[in-house]
């Protein structure tokens, strides 16, 4: 307020003659005298109450003394002013909202012949409504708000000088007064009113059940004082108190005590949005954030509908070269007309796949990438089906990602949004070769061309041999382990040929073989899956007549093999008996079994060779088996492995030579067991007789 008259009027004296002297809390404010006033005999600096501003200092008691030329007291007059300064006020409004209140309700009783006027002061000043109760009509105000703003029937009475503006426009924006007059025209009242009117409508938010949080957003622009009070709210309970610069958990509900978390510093960083945690299907809704003043005014306010969903993440697995899949995504609720929906591929890398706005596909569109082109297609209409899910045909290994789709409503902002993961799979093959082979190829052809930079990798997870060890070819310009034995085209990236030639396999080289393509980002843009299956290659049913001289079973090898490996003939019986052993470039003769000593050999140098096969001599009819010769590297790891079945046929001499030579063992034995007898039985009588003496 910028003035205010207290008051003192008197008949009974000529001013002229006397001394006036108006004081404060014992401070003169004001001194006239001899018709005239005498500001240097002011103890306060101010101006005189008819032209200053009001302060809250000026609350309190003045009184007003009235001086003789000889000092003696006249007249006196005691006023109390009681100085209320009406808070600013901030209201938030949406644009197209029927109608919005700008606040201002009064504790003291006003004179009927008051005047009042709502005036908009900022960006320009306007004249908004005017209230008189002594004139019949108001006068004139503004025609842009004409039909558009108004006040409560009798203000007066109910102390409710409130304005109500209907139909809120953008350009309601601004800064609104207030300002009570008496009927002298000096003012008695006034408060400020701050409106707001934003583009944003309701936001909604969906989430599935089972995630982690969710975020509730609430970003502003305006600046707030420290003693503001932001309250959540889920259908009229308290979910979250932030007051006094810190979050009140006394004040939520039980049920969210532990769930909800706003930004450490929501003032100072604008953001007063609000995370949910431990998600359930009962925290679907509408949430109003309220942001009030000290005094418990509105200052700003927001909703936020949240949808939560039971259905999980999806995951689509098709196989490459299938004529379409769907990815789908289909809702529950009512969207606008009005609507776009846009689905991105989202990873590994962002392209735009089909967008749908206000009834139309918009596929064709320049936003979209070249190679989606004629290749999606949505529901003609998705709003009324309520099914947004996208076909995507004629599939590649690279259409393999997590696509988004986002439902934004005309004003942009973010409706809906869900993630679906499309996996493209190789069709993969199976490979089965034999063993001795001087090479085998992996193949892998594209139809395409990739940017240079690109890496191939080949990987073969054989646990068992290479521990996860990796075949590395990228574009032939990196180390590549085991150079000597696999190798790529030397020109990939032309040819569109990553095919791996793999030499002289081995049977330990048998296992999934994975052929992987990244970007520069290390994004996986294509991937080959070929089963490599390396068998023996067997060698039929040796059968030998008893009595034979030797025989030899066969193990050739062209295989490349150093020195250091370790050569093992073993038969297959509950023993696993060692036949025959080649290690450190020689035979081991301490590491046979004895019944073979003598009677199994091996070329003098296989290594060089490459005949790794055994001769048997002097058969037998318990030599008959299954004869497996292993080739260890100098890790114990196995490179080669071949099977040799042998059978023993019996004669009529060589069965009688059997027979007769058991019978030999049987009578040696028999002998052994008497001799050993008759020696006990000496034994005995010599110690009896040594007794009786």
């Amino acid at each position: 307020m910028q003035s205010v008259i207290l008051p003192f009027t008197t008949e009974v004296l000529k001013l002229q003659d006397v001394t006036v002297e108006w004081k404060h809390e014992d401070k003169k404010v004001h001194v006239r005298q001899n018709g005239r006033n005498q500001s240097h005999d002011q103890e306060v600096n101010q101006e005189p109450l008819t032209n200053g501003n009001l302060q809250h200092t000026d609350d309190g008691t003045y009184t007003c003394t009235v001086y003789s030329e000889g000092e003696e007291i006249l007249l006196q007059k005691v006023v109390s002013i009681t100085v209320r300064v009406y808070p600013v006020e901030m209201v938030n409004a949406t644009q197209g909202e029927k109608s919005i209140l700008l606040p201002f309700k009064v504790t003291d009783h006003l004179p009927q012949d008051v005047k009042v006027e709502w005036r908009l002061i900022n960006p320009e000043d306007r004249m908004v409504y005017v209230y008189e109760r002594s004139k019949n009509e108001s006068p004139s105000r503004d025609h842009v708000y004409r039909g558009r703003a108004e006040m409560t029937e009798d203000p007066l009475t109910t102390k409710d000088l409130s304005l109500t503006l209907k139909d809120l426009r953008l350009t309601d924006s601004g800064v609104y007064t207030c300002t009570v007059y008496n009927k002298d025209g000096h003012m008695l009242l006034q408060k400020v009113v701050t409106l707001s009117v934003r583009d944003y409508p309701l936001e909604m938010v969906e989430v599935t059940q089972g995630e982690a949080s969710v975020l509730l957003p609430f970003k502003i622009t305006e600046d707030l004082l420290q003693d503001i009070k932001v309250e959540w709210k889920h259908q009229n309970i308290i979910v979250h108190v932030y007051q006094n610069s810190q979050n009140q958990s006394l004040l939520m509900d039980e049920d969210y005590k532990g769930r909800t978390e706003m930004n450490e510093e929501p003032l100072k960083n604008k953001d007063l949005s609000l995370t949910l945690k431990g998600l359930q299907l009962s925290d679907r809704g509408g949430y109003t954030c309220t942001v009030y003043n000290k005094d418990g005014s509105i200052l700003l306010q927001k909703v936020v509908t949240l949808s939560v969903r039971g259905y999980q993440t999806e995951m689509v697995e098709v196989m490459e070269g299938e004529g379409s899949v769907l990815i789908p995504f289909k809702i529950t609720g009512d969207l606008p007309y009005d609507i776009k929906a846009e689905w991105r591929l989202t990873h590994p890398e962002e392209k735009m796949v089909h967008v749908y706005e206000s009834g139309n596909n918009l596929s064709d569109e320049d936003d979209q990438e070249q190679v989606y082109s004629s290749r999606t297609e949505m529901n003609e209409d998705p709003v009324t089906t309520k099914d947004l899910s996208l076909i995507l045909k004629d599939l590649h290994l690279t259409d393999s990602g997590v696509y988004t789709c986002t439902v934004y409503n005309k004003y942009g902002y973010k409706l809906l949004q869900k993630s679906v993961t499309l996996s493209v799979r190789d069709v993969g093959m199976q490979m089965v070769v034999t063993q001795g082979l001087k090479f085998v190829m992996l193949p892998f052809k594209i139809p395409r061309d990739l940017p240079q930079g690109t890496t191939v990798e080949w990987r073969h997870n054989s646990v068992k041999v290479y521990k996860c060890k990796l075949i590395v070819i990228s574009c032939c310009t990196e180390h590549q382990p085991r150079r000597d034995r696999a190798e790529m085209d030397g020109y990939p990236l032309t040819t569109g040929d990553f095919s791996l030639t793999l030499r002289d396999p081995h049977l330990t080289d048998s296992g999934v073989y994975t052929c992987i393509v990244n970007n520069t980002y290390r994004d996986i843009l294509l991937q080959k899956v070929v089963t490599l299956s390396v068998r023996d290659n067997e060698v039929g049913v040796l059968e030998v007549t008893q009595g034979e001289r030797s025989v030899l079973l066969p193990f050739q090898t062209t295989a490349d093999l150093r020195q250091g490996v370790t050569v093992e003939w073993t038969r297959s019986d509950s023993k696993h008996t060692k036949v025959c052993v080649f290690q450190k470039s020689q035979s081991q003769a301490d590491k046979q079994h004895q019944g073979y000593r003598g009677r199994a050999e091996m070329d003098e140098d296989p290594l060089r060779t490459g005949d790794f096969s055994l001769t048997l001599k002097d058969l037998r009819l318990t030599d008959s088996g299954v004869y497996t010769c292993t080739i260890y590297n100098k890790d114990g790891h196995m490179l080669l492995q071949r099977v040799v079945t042998l059978s023993v046929r019996a004669t009529l001499k060589g069965a009688m030579a059997d027979m007769l030579a058991r019978l030999r063992r049987r009578r040696a034995a028999k002998s052994e067991i008497k001799v050993e007898k008759r020696n006990t039985n000496q034994e005995q009588e010599r110690l009896t007789a040594e007794e009786t003496v």
